[in-house]
């Protein structure tokens, strides 16, 4: 439903989009055969599995900052796609996402991302922030947000430094971005997809990644969304979860939308799913507090609330009996609400999506809370191992036939020809009539 989008904006993304034809690359050409991939001074053969180390620092003494590439390479030409994660140290949702992805359960003989069956490439950066994410920090050590500081600067500050090599040997070459995230501390996000709508190949991503909110945003400067856009390259951001914890929904949407994600551009077999709706929007509103004090949350990420409805209420322990409520000015989706109860005039407590239209179809998928139900959150995760299921072997052969022959005979009887069959069947009838 893009009627949450400005006309003049989606004037301007119908413009893009028109006529819009994916690029057809030589390197694409399947009759050309594929090619070795080549990373980070590393060769990985078409058809297999490599893991790579990537010093985010190029120094000779001190702390390199290692962090780990696994690359999927296919057995057959294709677009190259990199997945990122924990740009931001304490956002967990994306180092866990990658390491689902990367586990044998998806990647092994006759699985979603077994290289033998693959399309293209697949690189998979579940850290791109090693000393944030083990001190449970946004920031890189010199205080700076690596996602502000892209394409970076080969003699600039420390985070420039990191930025710059990342932008130039991990993602610049890139056709395509999946950058995974979370909601900032004290915050948690429903899982949700943002991108630059008037970017063709963004746009499609987006849709494709399969969930049902897509906000059109170019994202501040610095942030690789925009820079990788800048450059000509299809890019999202995955937001789901809150920093600092994990949210096994979250993780499941988001291995659910980038394999959704690579099965709509061919480098998987297979079609992707489609949700029943999207929402596509261009605006928000923060809902803020107004004083300050303990809040007492109503509503979780996903809650749909009308106009008056509370969202909280906030109480502070030193003056009892006095209490003040956020109530939502309009109708909507609350996309991000508050985890921290500790707020001070000015906090926001939550992420709200008005919703004008659709609401019937929205309400549809919304559970016995009133939040929504977000697709993928459902049914097993991808990756859950098939040996975890216990089996038990029956000893035996099949007697008297196949296993699906003649299932219906009573064997205690002997079997009945065509005549006989219709007589008692005739019989069994006036027995029931009679009683």
């Amino acid at each position: 439903m893009s009627n949450q989008i400005p006309e003049e904006r989606r004037r301007k993304i119908k413009s893009a989009m028109a006529g819009h034809k994916r690029a057809k690359r030589t390197e694409w050409d399947r009759a050309k055969g594929v090619k070795q991939h080549r990373i980070l001074k590393k060769r990985v053969k078409p058809g297999t599995i490599r893991r790579i180390k990537f010093p985010l620092l190029d120094v000779t003494m001190g702390d390199d900052w290692q962090t780990p590439i696994t690359v999927i390479h296919g057995a057959r030409p294709g677009p190259v796609i990199t997945i990122t994660g924990a740009i931001h140290g304490d956002e967990l949702i994306g180092p866990l996402a990658c390491s689902m992805l990367c586990q044998e359960t998806l990647t092994s003989d006759g699985k979603p991302l077994d290289p033998l069956t693959m399309a293209g490439t697949v690189r998979i950066a579940p850290i791109l922030n090693p000393p944030g994410f083990r001190q449970n920090s946004r920031y890189f050590p010199d205080g700076r947000d690596l996602n502000r500081e892209f394409p970076g600067s080969p003699d600039g500050n420390t985070t420039q430094r990191v930025a710059d090599r990342i932008w130039d040997l991990l993602l610049s070459d890139s056709d395509y971005i999946i950058d995974l995230h979370a909601a900032a501390r004290g915050r948690s996000n429903l899982p949700q997809v943002r991108a630059d709508l008037a970017h063709p190949e963004s746009n499609k991503l987006a849709r494709a990644f399969g969930v049902e909110v897509i906000l059109d945003s170019k994202g501040p400067r610095g942030t690789l969304r925009r820079v990788a856009v800048d450059s000509g390259i299809g890019c999202l951001t995955y937001e789901g979860g809150g920093a600092n914890f994990t949210d096994h929904e979250a993780v499941q949407v988001a291995v659910y939308g980038v394999l959704n994600s690579l099965r709509s551009l061919h480098v998987l077999p297979g079609n992707p799913s489609r949700p029943r709706f999207r929402l596509l929007a261009s605006g928000s509103t923060w809902l803020r507090a107004e004083e300050g004090g303990l809040i007492d949350m109503r509503v979780e990420p996903g809650s749909f609330v009308e106009e008056g409805d509370i969202i909280g209420r906030i109480v502070d322990p030193q003056k009892p009996g006095v209490a003040v409520d956020i109530v939502s000015p309009e109708r909507g989706l609350l996309i991000c609400t508050a985890n921290n109860p500790f707020v001070h005039a000015g906090t926001p407590v939550g992420h709200l999506l008005p919703i004008t239209r659709g609401v019937k179809l929205v309400k549809r998928q919304l559970d016995a809370q009133n939040r929504l139900i977000v697709s993928g959150s459902q049914g097993e995760p991808a990756w859950r191992e098939e040996a975890e299921v216990d089996e038990i072997a029956i000893e035996g052969s099949w007697s008297g036939g196949a296993v699906d022959a003649e299932w219906q005979r009573d064997w205690a009887q002997p079997a009945l020809g065509d005549a006989e069959l219709a007589a008692a069947e005739a019989e069994e009838e006036a027995a029931e009539e009679e009683q």
